[in-house]
């Protein structure tokens, strides 16, 4: 008898320990395919070295270089904050490499170019809010919040101790951050020989400690001769998808092409004419831009938080304060190296493979660049305050501002170079305007619902694809009609522009409901995108060594 147990104990634990070694290894296969995922999604971003020549720098410029990258990384840790939250401690909780790196890349465990599901286990959906709101807030709740600052764009909502709402100017809630970044920049300004860098260096510097931007980017409007450049503080806000309402920290560092900047300054002149012949009501364009506004050609050397989160920015159009830009328009500055970068690595294969055989010799890099920066020139355009007394185009729309400016400066860009071709202005073929307009929608498409790049380019392709712009072979390949892609440019960016001018809230979220949807067709070309193997975007090698200082 005790035989037969014993033979049944060890039978038992023999079973046990067959059992348990398979356990283990269907769970190590299952962390292996869950890494090597997650390693696919990290090496879906090309990497890219951003440098540039400094040899026309002088030495105190280079003695500035150090200074700006720091406070450069200042602006990263907060907007990491605004974000996320506690960047180290997400961090310290991941064991697996590939998936830290993914973080990283999206400051946070959502997946930005892909609607933000998230992808480090324990977590949920993103806050529509970021860490700009209490997760536990709601849309009624901040409606009843009685608090004349709770819409600024320089604010944190928090609640106090007896749970209700507050607000916290960024100066206070970032205080020793942006105290030290201040510092820097007053640094900075002493060695700067530039006097418009100089003053907006210092001007910059107090900003930050008031939450005052309106002086330093009048300042900012104002250099014209300044060889370094630097974008600093509370920008953009897209990361509010709740409301839009708050800005996030990023900072670019910059490096003037003066002889592309050449080639691009008359254009900026032109501005008051291609107002006036925008394709639309002449209630909807009454407004004058300003007449201070330039293009220049930069090489960007650092990225630092909101721009650098998921997809990079190739090209910024500043200040985003209307009182500004009415006063004295903005500034244009085209990002040629990471410009050229996305091109070679990102459109060029995506037009090898969906633009027809027949119209790929139009994709150049040239019209690449013209397309973006008249993209950046079109935000200028058109109307900042509504006619019908909504206020702001900002204020009317909210949370449907962003993605619909995005989608007016992408369609009256194109506009405004067929314009300017007319005439005489530029010499171009517009058929390479639009036909890599055209390969540049699916790159965009790729960033996204959750960007206002990705809704904006969604949007336009289904428009164009109601209005017969494209045909699409039975190879799977586009070819472009040009009149009648003509046509629907025309009569997308007059839509825009009243939609804008009217602040009408409802139209625009219908018509983001309508058109902001991805079909089975697109799909699968988008599936077919991602099995080629075609990057999703850039990840920047970045930092003073790669200046070779």
């Amino acid at each position: 008898m005790k035989k037969i147990l014993v033979f049944s104990s060890l039978f038992i634990l023999l079973a046990f320990m067959a059992c348990n070694n398979q356990n283990n290894k269907q769970k190590d296969e299952k962390t292996e395919k869950t890494v090597s995922e997650m390693q696919k999604k990290v090496d879906a971003f090309a990497h890219f070295t951003l440098t540039a020549d400094v040899s026309g720098l002088t030495d105190k410029e280079k003695q500035m270089l150090p200074l700006l990258f720091e406070a450069a990384k200042i602006m990263d840790d907060i907007f990491w904050q605004e974000a996320f939250g506690n960047k180290d401690s997400l961090l310290a909780s991941i064991s697996d490499e590939a998936t830290k790196q993914f973080v990283l890349i999206n400051y946070g465990p959502w997946e930005r170019l892909n609607d933000n599901p998230p992808f480090v286990e324990g977590f949920g959906e993103k806050p529509k809010g970021a860490n700009f709101y209490p997760v536990d807030m709601t849309e009624e709740e901040f409606k009843n919040f009685d608090a004349t600052d709770k819409t600024s764009l320089y604010t944190m909502i928090r609640r106090d101790d007896k749970g209700n709402l507050i607000s916290i100017p960024y100066h206070e809630f970032f205080k020793e951050k942006v105290e030290k970044a201040a510092e820097l920049l007053v640094k900075a300004a002493q060695l700067a020989e530039d006097e418009g860098l100089k003053k907006y260096l210092e001007l910059r510097s107090k900003a930050l400690l008031t939450d005052d931007y309106f002086e330093s980017d009048m300042a900012w409007m104002d250099m014209k001769t300044n060889a370094l450049d630097i974008v600093i503080g509370p920008i953009e806000n897209y990361e509010d998808a709740l409301f839009g309402y708050k800005a996030a920290h990023e900072s670019y560092i910059l490096i003037k092409d003066k002889e592309w900047s050449k080639k691009l300054a008359k254009y900026a002149k032109l501005l008051p004419d291609l107002q006036k012949d925008l394709p639309c009501e002449e209630q909807y364009k009454q407004e004058k831009p300003g007449t201070n506004s330039d293009l220049n050609a930069y090489d960007v050397v650092y990225y630092a938080g909101d721009c650098n989160a998921g997809s990079k920015t190739i090209a910024i159009n500043l200040p985003n304060d209307e009182k500004v830009q009415l006063a004295k328009g903005s500034r244009r500055l085209q990002l040629k190296n990471a410009m050229q970068a996305k091109f070679e690595k990102i459109l060029v294969p995506i037009a090898d493979l969906i633009i027809d055989s027949t119209q790929r010799q139009h994709i150049k890099f040239q019209s690449f660049f013209e397309n973006t920066m008249f993209h950046e020139v079109a935000h200028g355009l058109g109307i900042k305050n509504t006619i019908n007394g909504k206020g702001t185009v900002r204020d009317a729309l909210k949370e449907q501002y962003s993605w619909l400016e995005e989608g007016k400066a992408d369609i009256l860009g194109l506009y405004m170079i067929t314009k300017l071709k007319e005439m005489g202005e530029l010499d171009v073929d517009l058929m390479d305007n639009y036909v890599t307009f055209m390969a540049g929608i699916f790159r965009s498409i790729r960033f996204g619902g959750a960007s206002a790049h990705g809704k904006a380019n969604l949007m336009r392709f289904n428009y164009f694809k109601e209005k017969g712009a494209f045909v699409k072979a039975e190879n799977g390949t586009y070819k472009i009609d040009f009149d009648k892609m003509t046509e629907a440019m025309t009569s997308l960016s007059g839509l825009i522009l009243k939609l804008q001018g009217e602040g009408d809230y409802d139209a625009v979220k219908k018509l983001k409901e309508e058109k902001v949807v991805i079909g089975t067709e697109l799909q699968k070309d988008l599936n077919n995108i991602s099995k080629a193997g075609i990057p999703v975007d850039i990840i920047f090698n970045q930092g003073l060594d790669k200046l070779g200082l």
